[in-house]
């Protein structure tokens, strides 16, 4: 009779790896945590599905009640009776002074991350990292009041000179006046929101792999070539999720923007008159005096900007899952 044992097989390593993570799935700490992690992602949910919900009900009482059309009237009277009003104007302002802000911020907050990261001594880096981290502290009433009181004044130099050059092509003319438009807006804009892409940045500069740059230097490659080749493309991902950050403050943004746009419902053909209006200025100067249908109106407009929130981060989300097997981090 044959008694030879019959050998063993092997679990596979995988195998082995879960049924290790089902039996450690079974301790309590692991079970609560669970709890709380979905519980956490639960109640965000609710909480943007209330949000919306809110919005979307008194928006739709305030355009039962309008008598012209919310998409194509150039005109806010809410309060009247009836009531007129319509979104393009602050649509345009509220687009346009964000894309100033992030052609002006990006490029510079780049620079300036890549310069801390990998070029600037850390005698220098470190209190220049610092300074900028204050920035981002900075409330925004205090970057209004600047603005209107010192920007304001010194900017007809420059609009002078953009219309002294680029004024044939109608974006920049200019005929004098204060410098209370959209352009000024977005470079106050650019200026808050620099910080916040810096630092972002900043820090996923600093995290790309060292062997890559080390391997290129050793293979000749120049500084900037390091950079090009081994920094920049490790951290796209990481710059878009900064731009889209600074781009949520800068569409957001009310009291800074109240503080030096002289606010009107027209379009101007250039970006240098005085004109024009975004959704939270528009809100933060006229919710006190509105009616209860003035003020859904502003409720309707609110939506429209939470709309337009969610579009651009769900955008910026799907670039960065395109982009991420090639920046070699996980966004």
């Amino acid at each position: 009779m044959d008694i030879t044992p019959t050998p063993v097989r092997p679990e596979p390593p995988g195998e082995r790896d879960k049924s290790s993570e089902l039996a450690g799935s079974t301790r309590p700490g692991d079970k609560i945590f669970l709890a709380l992690s979905r519980g956490s992602g639960i109640t965000l949910l609710v909480i943007m599905a209330t949000i919306a919900a809110f919005l979307t009900y008194r928006a739709v009482i305030a355009l039962a009640e309008n008598e012209g059309n919310f998409l194509t009237t150039f005109e806010w009277n809410a309060n009247a009776d009836p009531p007129v009003f319509g979104i393009p104007v602050l649509v345009f302002g509220t687009i346009v002074s964000s894309i100033i802000a992030m052609v002006i911020a990006v490029p510079i907050a780049v620079g300036i991350a890549l310069f801390i990261s990998h070029y600037a001594p850390r005698k220098l880096a470190t209190p220049l990292a610092y300074v900028i981290d204050l920035l981002a502290a900075v409330p925004s009433i205090v970057y209004g009041l600047w603005g209107a009181l010192f920007l304001v004044p010194h900017l007809g130099g420059l609009y002078e000179w953009l219309d002294q050059f680029l004024g044939w092509t109608g974006l920049f003319s200019y005929d004098g006046g204060a410098a209370r438009s959209l352009f000024t807006v977005g470079i106050l804009l650019a200026i808050m929101i620099l910080p916040i892409v810096t630092n972002v940045s900043r820090e996923v500069f600093k995290q790309s792999p060292k062997l890559h740059e080390e391997a290129a230097l050793a293979l000749g490659a120049t500084r900037w070539e390091v950079i090009r080749m081994s920094v920049l493309p490790f951290g796209r991902s990481g710059v878009i999720s900064a731009s889209m950050l600074g781009l949520g403050r800068a569409l957001g943004e009310t009291m800074a923007v109240a503080t030096v746009l002289s606010p009107s419902f027209l379009i101007q053909a250039s970006l240098l008159e005085p004109g024009g209006g975004t959704f939270a200025q528009n809100i933060a100067a006229g919710f006190n005096e509105a009616t209860q249908t003035g003020r859904d109106a502003l409720i309707a407009s609110g939506l429209v900007l939470f709309l337009i929130t969610l579009v651009v981060n769900g955008a910026a989300r799907m670039v960065i899952a395109r982009h991420k097997e090639y920046s070699g981090a996980n966004a």
